[in-house]
């Protein structure tokens, strides 16, 4: 199982959010490019990064920083928020990138997602994020009409060949990942699947790394010192 430590981005800084609530929010570095290198010092490969500015507006402020990211950190780097057009997309891939992930787009538009899967492949990825049983766009500020089996289920006709799954109500709480939800996805469809929100101990990345899920991501547990980065990435292999 390949482990996603995230940085996510407001104002060029690394924060986190409680359960995606914008009010609620800590900022653990204004430096995210030595963060990033410090992810590839303790062992992680990969680094999932999010423009939480982007996510709830459309637009892309964290845009440079992310392509340093791509560009210096020795990072396999995916990106979300904001996605939401085929040139934010070229744009990203052509800084280094090597997925974006589409998520209010994804859930607005199945002809917009089927096209570009058809265009990119395996470089696009959909993030799933629920609320409630729904799934929520435009950075969580808003829940759809789509249940998580109907997108899942889109998903999977449409070829997607990776979702990122996050339980808003777990994430930023550290109360532990919702490892129900991730059996029975991960049973239920042919997707690599990533787990996000609430990975808050060792015990859990084990878990989903015994479940065969494609990835998990880590967040907070980091920042807080709740989870060893080094420790963490041997327990996902």
């Amino acid at each position: 199982m390949i482990l996603f430590p995230a940085i996510d981005l407001y104002e060029k800084k690394a924060v986190r959010l409680y359960r995606g609530d914008y009010r609620q929010m800590t900022v653990y570095s204004a430096r995210p490019l030595e963060l990033a290198q410090t992810f590839r010092a303790c062992g992680a490969e990969y680094l999932h990064t999010v423009d939480l500015e982007g996510a709830r507006d459309g637009t892309a402020p964290n845009f440079d920083l992310v392509a340093q990211f791509a560009r210096q950190s020795g990072l396999r780097v995916q990106v979300g928020g904001g996605i939401r057009t085929e040139d934010r997309i070229r744009a990203y891939l052509d800084a280094g990138v090597f997925r974006v992930v589409l998520g209010t787009a994804a859930a607005d538009s199945p002809d917009f997602l089927a096209a570009m899967c058809a265009r990119y492949g395996e470089k696009i990825a959909v993030g799933a994020d629920l609320k409630d049983g729904f799934v929520a766009v435009r950075g969580w500020t808003q829940t759809s009409a789509l249940t998580c089996e109907a997108f899942f289920e889109r998903l999977q006709a449409l070829g997607v060949k990776t979702a990122i799954c996050t339980d808003i109500s777990r994430d930023g709480a550290m109360r532990g990942t919702n490892r129900a939800l991730y059996k029975t996805l991960s049973e239920r469809y042919s997707l690599d699947l990533v787990a996000s929100g609430g990975v808050s101990a060792l015990e859990d990345v084990r878990a989903l790394r015994d479940m065969g899920l494609y990835g998990a991501i880590v967040g907070k547990a980091y920042y807080t010192g709740a989870i060893d980065l080094r420790e963490a990435l041997e327990a996902a292999k």
